[in-house]
């Protein structure tokens, strides 16, 4: 199974290319996974809602012609369900096993198209709490690493 993180961002501080690098190296022997940046749409300072919207579909097409055949989509988003890591562990071992890859979507500043929202197999919700985009990438290959060393047997899970 391949794991491809589908990123609207780009400039990360260099404490999260550290972070994010340092889990994708322990990651990829388990799973193979990357991080694809996507262009975030140009923005005004005070945009309307009508231009947010635009941004959100700009972003959105991107985000669905990235997406390779045979690609389950998997969506970061606020309203999506939240899941232990335990669980996060059940559905990556489950999606191995049908043989399929993931895309999983970190959306822009202003959150996912309702086009990407309807094509979604899965809405997941990392917290409650509103947390900067530069922090979510790290925080997410972090529970990516945990769930496959749970897959695997891996000390990390008991201990980390």
């Amino acid at each position: 199974m391949k794991l491809r993180i589908l990123s609207v961002g780009h400039k990360m501080p260099t404490w999260v290319h550290s972070g994010v690098d340092e889990y994708l190296k322990r990651i990829n022997p388990m799973m193979s996974t990357q991080i694809i940046e996507l262009p975030p749409a140009k923005r005004s300072k005070n945009p309307s809602p009508a231009e947010i919207d635009k941004y959100k579909q700009q972003e959105g097409r991107a985000i669905l012609t990235s997406r390779q055949p045979r690609e389950r989509l998997w969506v970061l988003e606020v309203k999506g369900k939240m899941i232990s890591t335990e669980i996060l562990a059940d559905r990556l071992n489950a999606v191995m096993a049908e043989g399929v890859n993931i895309a999983l979507v970190i959306g822009g500043a202003d959150g996912v198209s309702a086009e990407v929202l309807a094509a979604a197999d899965f809405k997941w919700s990392l917290s409650d709490l509103t947390l900067p985009h530069p922090l979510v990438r790290v925080i997410l290959v972090e529970q990516l690493y945990r769930a496959m060393s749970i897959i695997n047997n891996h000390p990390y899970h008991r201990g980390g």
